[in-house]
């Protein structure tokens, strides 16, 4: 059981209570970041010595019906099921009584609004649950007036407050409106989790019937009045200029109404392109392709994929930027008597939603309003204001629908442009990326260059552990970027008692100068990271001569990782290996959760290598929906599947080589193995899901392709077929 002693004033209370025509209404500051969920201020004079309006609300009407305002995006993640659960749990609600609408992008207001870093749940669920407590206990407590009885002999049930000994009801739309001018209580208590009866059940989303019958509005099914469609011929080479444009012949084609020149603001670096607008997308797009563009691209260094990987490979060898240390790597490095060495490289990738880019503005003299997949709202309304000189508050970011975000969906660079061709053509515009304009265009996840080095003391153990990256610094791109500093992301994905158990360790990188736009893709720089690491531990391992999960047992003392250890090693059933099967395991940590993966790899009649099975173990601590957490750990892993051994970004004289899913391959479901994941039932702190998933698949399966074959698999992407 907790208790809340937390207090809002009976003043505020009131004055924010009747909004939107709710009786009850009740509100509370959201201040989560993706790692960092921030102080809770329930107070509305703590609110207002920041400036903060309290108004992320749970609302109650007269009919009883519950609204949750949502901050945050759905994009495929699940927070249109497991927020609403959340509030049905402590309120005491069936979930068909819940309903979720999203809020319009204001910063000020909600705080972050960014749907990354995993971040919705693990931000904000004791939130929702002491404001949904504190919502029930006001109910019953207009229940037990109304009847005249002790507040004591009242429950709630089902949206109803009932009398324990008449057994007389009450519905929550009867008792909001004298619920809402009771003063707010000090303290209330919360269910322990052996109380719950919603949370942590597998309960079916409440987006998927609207996704399957077609009544869910993404981007592209929204429409206005008047609404013109925009398609722009970008450069292909990052930052080219546009030098000349013709568009005599594209404004011949039956529909086409505008051909402008258009920037998009990516990090500061303002990338060129030609829009052509029409009434229809075809027609713009018909019109683009008799567009004639001459580019300007001097004053550029254009590299190849060899010459960037190449400039990293020099650097991890030369001076880097140190980020995290202790001990002393080089002495022990040096003197030890077994050490190793060992290089890794991962593919630059694209995002490749399955709902490419999209945005509609609608910009006038004095304000601006836009629609979209937007997982950034709050960025986009600072965005659109700074760039369109406009009062924040005449701003106005509305959330659709994403199909799928990944963190490409959180850039400003798409509504930027539908904004700036609105305000050009004084009409309502939405603009529509291509596949091959989202496949080639960036910014991508950078492709990154590891040197690990290690050496063993005589018992088998780590005695000294140095990471060298090298790769582009999502924080350095801007062109007035101090390029000076350190990535802080060096360790995102290695497990914290290592820090403990490892005597010496070295981080640090070396940043890569280029023109190529990089950046955030599912689990960051965990994602690549993950795969130095954890293959180089099972090097260290098998150097050793040690098991490779007994090998990370022995180095991670904390109960917590022990556990996960153990129920790893029962569900894959790791001591029963056989002799012709492969097994790799992986752990890592991404956004405070920790998962563990075993992948068991064997060889088919002509030889070839094919993946069997993979378990994962997901400790995401205090969690809500069992059945979310598998389908994004499962999301994840067919995602890490396809970018270890089917697709990567190539470049070419400064152009992306590859430019739809005929060159840039996806797995198809033939490649997709049996996925068994288990939830670990803890008591610590939500944790994320949406992208911890990812890091460990890729270096298990490798690891498990050197436990069957002997062969090491240090670059990426591979196939599969050819090991």
């Amino acid at each position: 059981m907790e208790t809340i002693t937390k207090n809002i004033s009976r003043r505020n209370f009131i004055r924010y209570s009747g909004l939107s025509g709710a009786a009850l209404t009740l509100g509370f500051y959201l201040p989560a970041s993706g790692k960092n969920p921030g102080e809770e201020l329930m107070s509305g004079s703590s609110a207002e010595a920041q400036g903060i309006d309290l108004n992320a609300w749970i609302s109650i009407d007269t009919s009883g019906k519950v609204t949750i305002t949502n901050h945050r995006a759905e994009m495929g993640q699940g927070s249109f099921q497991s927020v609403p659960q959340i509030i049905a749990e402590e309120l005491e609600v069936n979930l068909d009584q819940v309903s979720i609408v999203f809020a319009q992008g204001n910063g000020k207001k909600y705080g972050s609004q960014i749907t990354g870093g995993s971040s919705t749940i693990r931000g904000n669920y004791k939130k929702l649950l002491k404001l949904s407590a504190t919502a029930r206990e006001m109910l019953m407590e207009a229940a037990a007036t109304q009847w005249g009885v002790p507040r004591a002999e009242c429950y709630a049930e089902n949206g109803l407050v009932i009398h324990k000994g008449s057994g007389r009801k009450l519905g929550y739309g009867d008792l909001a409106l004298a619920a809402s001018k009771l003063e707010v209580p000090k303290d209330v208590r919360l269910k322990s989790p052996g109380e719950y009866k919603v949370i942590r059940k597998p309960m079916a989303r409440q987006d998927t019937p609207l996704k399957t019958n077609g009544a869910a509005i993404f981007g592209l099914d929204k429409k206005l009045p008047g609404m013109l469609y925009a398609v722009i011929e970008r450069s292909p080479r990052f930052l080219g200029k546009v030098k000349s444009y013709d568009g005599a012949e594209t404004m011949k084609v039956p529909g086409v109404k505008h051909v402008i020149k258009v920037n998009r603001d990516v990090f500061g670096n303002m990338f060129e392109g030609v829009a052509v607008v029409a009434t229809n997308t075809w027609a713009a797009m018909q019109g683009r392709k008799v567009l004639k563009v001459e580019w300007d691209d001097a004053g550029f260094s254009y590299n190849s994929t060899e010459q960037l990987y190449t400039k990293m490979k020099e650097q991890v060898k030369g001076d880097i930027i140190s980020f995290k240390t202790k001990g002393n790597f080089n002495t022990a490095f040096t003197k030890a008597e077994k050490k190793l060495e060992a290089l890794y490289e991962t593919p630059y990738e694209s995002h490749s939603c399955m709902e490419p880019l999209n945005c509609i503005a609608n910009v006038t003299t004095d304000a601006c309003e836009v629609w979209g997949p937007i997982q950034g709202p709050d960025w986009i309304q600072q965005s659109l204001s700074n760039h369109l000189k406009l009062p924040m508050e005449k701003v106005a970011v509305n959330m659709t629908f994403l199909g799928g975000g990944f963190g490409r969906k959180a850039f400003t660079d798409y509504p930027y442009e539908a904004a700036m061709i609105s305000r050009e053509i004084k009409a309502p515009v939405q603009v529509v990326w291509t596949r091959e304009d989202d496949t080639s265009m960036g910014p991508f996840r950078p492709g990154m260059v590891y040197q690990c080095k290690g050496s063993l003391s005589k018992d088998g153990r780590i005695a000294a552990f140095e990471s060298r990256a090298a790769g582009q610094n999502m924080n350095q791109q801007n062109p007035n970027a101090d390029k000076s500093g350190y990535n802080g992301s060096d360790t995102e994905g290695f497990l914290e008692p290592y820090f403990e158990s490892i005597p010496h360790y070295s981080f640090g990188d070396a940043p890569l100068d280029s023109t190529v736009p990089v950046m955030w893709w599912r689990s960051v720089y965990a994602s690549t990271n993950g795969f130095a690491f954890e293959s180089f531990l099972d090097e260290m391992a098998s150097e050793a001569g040690k098991d490779p999960l007994d090998f990370r047992r022995s180095h991670l003392g904390n109960p917590r990782y022990q556990e996960l250890i153990n129920k790893l090693e029962e569900v894959s059933g790791w001591k029963k290996r056989g002799k012709n099967e492969g097994y790799g395991v992986a752990i890592t940590e991404c956004f405070t959760s920790i998962v563990g993966e075993v992948v068991k790899v064997s060889k088919k009649p002509d030889g070839k290598v094919k993946i069997d099975k993979v378990w994962a173990v997901m400790d995401c601590g205090w969690y809500v929906n069992p059945d979310i957490i598998r389908a994004q750990v499962e999301g994840s892993i067919v995602m890490a599947l396809g970018a270890a051994t089917k697709h990567a970004i190539h470049f070419a004289d400064g152009k992306a080589v590859e430019k739809n899913f005929n060159s840039y391959q996806m797995p198809r479901m033939t490649d997709i193995p049996e996925i068994d994941v288990h939830v670990m039932d803890n008591e610590e702190k939500a944790g994320g899901v949406g992208e911890p998933g990812l890091p460990p698949f890729t270096p298990a399966l490798t690891n498990a392709i050197f436990d069957l074959t002997g062969k090491r698999i240090r670059v990426l992407p591979f196939v599969l077929e050819e090991v």
